[in-house]
């Protein structure tokens, strides 16, 4: 390509670079699965964001981390497929649509169903479009081209397709149950939607009277306003103390009706008294008992948790007060023994806050056993679902083994409407996909499906399934990883994996990484009760996407919380600004280098030859760490190898030759920065999309985009562990040097005298041909390099891998001090020396660790050898001078 023309601003400046860019990826298409038979395929479905709102920083670390997988699979040559969509999330959505309404003085019910949905379409536009632009200012490499939203007409067909499928093969039923029951949204909730809190209650212990006046029965519940829908009591048929009275009967207090006393192996004849009462209606367990002993099912509660007119006087009253109401009431009769004041837990519906009433009602339900058995067979297969942490597989299938039924129908107007008709004088019910022909004569269920059954058929529905034949599903199914959080693997993944098995016959993912919550810096879980929710469009704002995204990505370690800190994306952007200055200053000094000028081949220097092989390292390094999804390590070993290798050394050495009147070295120099910096840019590119690719515009490239550039591959030809050595060396002498300085407050500007004795005549050649280094970072008076040089009387004393240093500091040295700090290095030398001796003595450490491990810690018992008799040596001669 043509020279490049140097415009890079003085300021990095997040805002003006991603400004424009996003849109300039989209409009070129570089997100867009290329349906190419030449590539292998990779595909992820990203887990659709609910369009009740907002995307929350949990949104932006489950999409950056999505982001950062399909960006590097597409550099390494993958046909990339991410699929975007979003969830109609049935009870949320219509719970913000009617709220909206309650604010204009107006119900769902004065709009009738239709207009309802009307507005609730305009509601999901509206959030859709909000939710696009913060995918946007993410920088999400999205393939919009297949957008999905779980009510489109496609996703509805696979929708009534499953449920017909299903319930031919008699895996979806209709029943009466007792099923988990909001009353502020008045649907039914599936178990997993019920939040458990502990809560101050009580049990009230009652008095039964028996029917012939010989008595009574004690028995104790938390629901006292229940009683109303009492049938009968239960009591162990085993229990002496009860055994006389099975077969008779109790007047129900307040109610007067005469009922029952049975025998049934349910109940705990330790507990409590060891009778209880049967509300059939109102509890599941007591369904069950109801159901064995044929007992009537009293439902003595409406919809919205008021009483209704089987409780008699109560009714019309809310359930908690007519709880107070009773409660007095049997004090009264005298019925009432004790109140027991308890904490307990209670279940909440996870949308409305409301307690859930257990509820007898008409619902459809899918039948789980057969399908859980399925997913838990694949477990032990070698196509099973990979998690990642492996330990949320425990998590996983200890669900599906202890599964139940899942109630499907919700009573709601926004979503999928239920498949089925019922014939309006024999009550019939038709199943499926469209209205019988005789249609007048027929009513379809008014209730919609549970959010989550649709959700469950994202990763094939959203790819053209039940059209078996559907080109994306050919090429992209099953898909290859899913991201998701631990608080929904029961909610959605489990689902998706049993419905995927189903109906595919495969796994829908081969990967599910597993991450955590977000949490503020204290650890607390974000709310609006707290108020400490942080909103990402807001950080973005302020250090750019880049910054968010980096410290979202290397946070925390797979399946552990996160805690936001705005003090670490604040150091995040300092380290992007870090690499906007050293890529400017290497731009700045490449001359206009042409790309097809870049030549590796020449004369390097020892700092050259070094930072190539730690790219290799790198690259090498990331790649591998990448692959499993260990975007943590991935971000440390990025950031070391920057800012330590790049920034701090290899630009600081690059100056000598940039600045020097040798054009050969000069053009290496060049040739190397233009290349690691390239190389560079494009393994950060997926965790920081916006400045790597301003940085490669800049930088002599061919391509168009750094988004398609290839991903860096190890070049065994560019190492060079000599160097590596080397540089190693010159690194530690100069670094002691600076700390000697330090120490004793000598300033680097400030020549000083320094004499190093090299320990053979390799380390000698090494650190002659390195001298203008040595020169340039430890600013001697006079260098004196020899083996075996004589040490001075009076010196600061370094200790380096195959050399002695010695800063001469007349007047500035105090032996004692000296001795001191010698006998701490000689302290903590001895540590070494024992801690690597123990490791090399422990026989299991040498026979099952690698050979080149074993041979490491050798090295290092060698190196830490070495320097202790240096600095015992030292230690000596110090004492004999004082």
């Amino acid at each position: 390509m043509s020279e490049q023309t140097f415009s890079m601003p003085t300021k990095y400046d997040p805002n003006s670079i991603e400004k424009g860019r996003y849109e300039w990826w989209v409009k070129n298409k570089f997100f867009e699965a290329e349906d190419d038979e030449t590539k292998q395929p990779y595909s992820i479905v990203i887990p659709p964001p609910n369009v009740t709102g907002k995307l929350h920083l949990g949104h932006a670390w489950d999409t950056t981390l999505q982001d950062i997988i399909t960006r590097m699979k597409r550099m390494q040559g993958y046909d990339v497929l991410w699929l975007p969509g979003m969830d109609h999330a049935g009870i949320a959505t219509q719970a913000k649509v009617e709220q909206k309404l309650r604010a204009e003085g107006k119900s769902r019910y004065d709009l009738g169903r239709e207009k309802f949905l009307e507005e609730t379409w305009k509601w999901k536009e509206e959030y859709a479009q909000t939710i696009r632009h913060q995918w946007a200012k993410l920088g999400l490499g999205l393939d919009y081209s297949r957008e999905r939203f779980t009510l489109d007409e496609g996703l509805s067909k696979a929708v009534r397709e499953v449920f017909v499928s299903l319930y031919k093969k008699g895996l979806i039923y209709r029943g009466e149950y007792i099923i988990n029951w909001d009353p502020v949204t008045k649907t039914a909730l599936s178990d997993i939607e019920v939040i458990y809190k502990d809560i101050q209650g009580a049990f009230y212990h009652l008095r039964y009277p028996l029917k012939d006046g010989s008595g009574y029965i004690e028995i104790a519940t938390t629901r006292p306003e229940t009683m109303l829908g009492d049938t009968a009591v239960a009591v162990h048929p085993e229990d002496e103390r009860y055994k006389h009275l099975i077969g008779k009967t109790i007047v129900l207090p307040i109610v007067g009706r005469e009922i029952p006393i049975i025998a049934d192996e349910y109940v705990d004849m330790e507990f409590g008294s060891g009778a209880v009462k049967i509300t059939p209606a109102h509890d599941p367990n007591d369904f069950e008992v109801g159901n064995r002993h044929n007992l009537e099912r009293i439902l003595v509660m409406n919809e919205d948790g008021t009483m209704n007119e089987k409780a008699g006087k109560y009714k019309g009253m809310d359930r908690f007060e007519c709880r107070k109401q009773i409660v007095k009431d049997l004090q009264e009769q005298g019925v009432l023994i004790k109140i027991e004041e308890m904490v307990h837990s209670v279940g909440h519906s996870e949308r409305s806050g409301a307690v859930v009433e257990p509820y007898l009602s008409t619902q459809w339900f899918v039948k789980m056993k057969p399908l859980a058995e399925a997913a838990i067979k694949l477990q032990k297969t070698e196509g099973k679902v990979h998690f990642v942490p492996e330990r949320f597989e425990k998590t996983y299938l200890h669900w599906m083994e202890n599964i139940r039924d899942w109630c499907i129908s919700r009573q709601l107007w926004w979503g999928h409407r239920i498949p089925a008709w019922y014939h309006k004088e024999t009550g019939e019910v038709y199943v499926g996909h469209e209205a019988p022909q005789d249609a007048e004569n027929w009513e379809q269920d008014p209730d919609v499906l549970d959010t989550w059954f649709s959700s469950a058929l994202w990763p094939f529905s959203t790819m053209g399934w039940p059209d078996k034949e559907a080109a994306d599903l050919k090429r992209y199914y099953p898909t290859d990883a899913l991201v998701t959080g631990y608080d929904i693997i029961f909610f959605w993944v489990s689902r998706m994996i049993f419905q995927g098995l189903e109906f595919t016959g495969k796994r829908p993912f081969k990967d599910v990484l597993i991450h955590g919550l977000v949490r503020d810096a204290e650890g607390r879980k974000m709310s609006k009760s707290l108020g400490n929710g942080v909103d990402p469009m807001d950080v973005i704002d302020q250090y750019g996407a880049d910054s968010l995204r980096y410290f979202l990505a290397t946070g925390s370690s797979p399946g552990q919380d996160l805690r936001y800190s705005t003090e670490k994306v604040e150091s995040v952007w300092n380290f992007a600004n870090k690499i906007w200055n050293a890529s400017r200053f290497a731009l700045m000094n490449m001359g206009g280098l042409p790309y097809e000028d870049i030549d590796l081949n020449g004369k390097k220097s020892v700092a050259d030859e070094w930072i190539l092989t730690r790219l290799n390292e790198t690259i090498e390094t990331v790649t591998n760490l990448a692959e499993k999804y260990e975007f943590g390590e991935v971000g440390r070993a990025l950031y070391n190898f920057i800012w330590d290798d790049f920034c701090d050394w290899y630009i600081e050495m690059a100056k000598l030759p940039l600045y020097g009147e040798d054009e050969t070295a000069k053009k290496t120099t060049r040739s190397v920065l233009a290349y690691v910096l390239d190389q560079t840019m494009r393994l950060l590119h997926p965790f920081m999309p916006f400045i790597t690719e301003e940085i490669w515009q800049n930088l002599p490239h061919e391509g168009e985009s750094i988004t398609v550039a290839e991903w860096p591959k190890v070049r065994p030809e560019l190492s060079n562990q000599e160097a590596s050595e080397q540089m190693k060396l010159l690194v530690e002498i100069i670094r002691s040097v600076r700390n000697i300085r330090a120490e004793v407050n000598t300033p680097m500007s400030k020549k000083i005298a320094m004499i190093i004795n090299a320990h053979d005549e390799k380390i000698l050649d090494t650190l002659e041909t390195n001298k203008a280094y040595l020169e340039r970072f430890c600013n001697p008076e006079m260098l004196t390099i020899g083996v075996g040089a004589l040490a001075p009387e009076k010196a600061m004393t370094a200790v380096v891998s195959g050399a002695e240093i010695y800063l001469p500091l007349q007047g500035l040295i105090n032996i004692e001090e000296e001795i001191t700090r010698l006998e701490k290095e000689l302290e903590k030398l001895n540590k070494e020396v024992e801690r690597v001796q123990k490791k090399l003595a422990n026989e299991k450490f040498v026979a099952k660790a690698p050979a080149q491990v074993v041979e490491e810690e050798r090295a290092k018992e060698k190196d830490y050898l070495e320097k202790r008799a240096t600095v015992q040596e030292r230690l000596e001669e110090l004492k004999r001078m004082k």
